[in-house]
């Protein structure tokens, strides 16, 4: 059970509540932003965007959050603010609501209990099995921490539940959004903060792009793919490759999405060079033993594609034995360290 001492809670509350600026004008408040954008210690997204803090000033201001809240706190993904579940408690209890967590790596309970309707009691369980269903586990995030993910799921699902005008529209974590999430529940940004399969830093005077960004620029889907192996040689992580990959699915020059297993298997046997029957027939038999892991995995066949060509680069149907045998593998690993 997560314990908040009344000290605490008061700390917590005076944050949120801390001054904003001034009342200004938006023209005034621009210039502020100006000077700000320049501090290269700001959050990815707002380093020299003026515009971008302004937006977060603003969102700030109709808050009532002190503008260093919203910065570091609301991020915005394809155009819907989010926020860390720490925020999202902080919100909830400063409307005076009761809010109670408890958890571990299996599954997390939330309960809010709301100061106008005491006897009642607003509860969300979110479980490992339910993340399973939700294709979550094979994200780099959810295999390293999933106690903390599990509560955060539980958590802004129960104050969605039980106070959304607490929340002033911020219904969803990042990670809920389809961002890569630390542990903490915020959005990676490839800064030069980029986590390597050491679990080292990369060096933080090595300013990474953003590849998502570039991938979304790119004119056709060769392009993407260019962009995807920088991506994957700067340590960027799976969930991170997957969706530069799925940007590359919508641009010209993409190949057609995959059909289910046995389609699949059957449509590329009649593909292959009649020279080449064993190797192709060895293909299929390890494209359907791939499918099989996944789908022990909780991942259906779309979401075991994706992985799949996150973590080779390229797409399953066009693979080799050698390769889709290694996915299965990994994948037969991951359900085994699950359990």
């Amino acid at each position: 059970m997560t314990v908040v001492t009344l000290a605490d809670h008061q700390a917590q509350q005076q944050h949120l509540a801390a001054p904003s600026m001034p009342r200004m004008s938006v023209e005034t408040k621009l210039d502020y932003c100006r000077a700000f954008a320049a501090s290269g210690l700001l959050p990815r997204q707002f380093r020299g965007q003026p515009a971008n803090l302004l937006y977060a000033v603003e969102y700030a201001e109709s808050l009532g959050l002190h503008p260093m809240v919203a910065i570091t706190g609301v991020h915005v993904i394809e155009g819907k603010p989010s926020a860390s579940s720490a925020l999202i408690s902080a919100l909830v209890r400063r409307a005076g609501h009761r809010l109670r967590i408890k958890g571990d790596a299996t599954a997390a309970v939330a309960q809010v209990i709301r100061t106008d309707d005491p006897d009642w009691t607003f509860e969300v369980r979110f479980t490992i099995e339910d993340a399973r269903r939700a294709g979550l586990l094979g994200k780099d995030v959810w295999k390293k921490y999933p106690a903390s993910m599990l509560k955060a799921r539980a958590l802004s699902a129960v104050a969605r539940d039980a106070c959304e005008e607490a929340l002033f529209g911020i219904h969803y974590t990042p990670e809920e959004l389809g961002a890569v999430v630390d542990q903490e529940g915020n959005p990676v940004y490839l800064a030069g903060e980029i986590q390597q399969d050491t679990g080292e830093q990369a060096p933080q005077d090595v300013e990474q792009p953003d590849f998502l960004a570039l991938a979304q620029d790119c004119p056709d889907a060769d392009a993407v793919r260019a962009v995807w192996g920088q991506a994957k040689a700067a340590g960027a992580p799976a969930d991170y490759l997957a969706q530069v990959a799925a940007i590359g699915r919508n641009k010209p020059g993409a190949k057609v999405a995959e059909q289910p297993p046995a389609e699949v298997v059957e449509d590329v046997v009649e593909a292959e060079p009649a020279g080449d029957a064993q190797i192709a027939a060895d293909t299929a038999t390890a494209r359907a033993e791939m499918y099989d892991a996944a789908q022990a995995a909780g991942l259906d066949v779309e979401e075991a594609n994706e992985a799949f060509e996150a973590a080779h680069g390229c797409q399953a149907v066009f693979a080799t034995a050698e390769q889709l045998r290694a996915q299965a593998a990994d994948l037969r690993e991951a359900v085994e360290g699950d359990r």
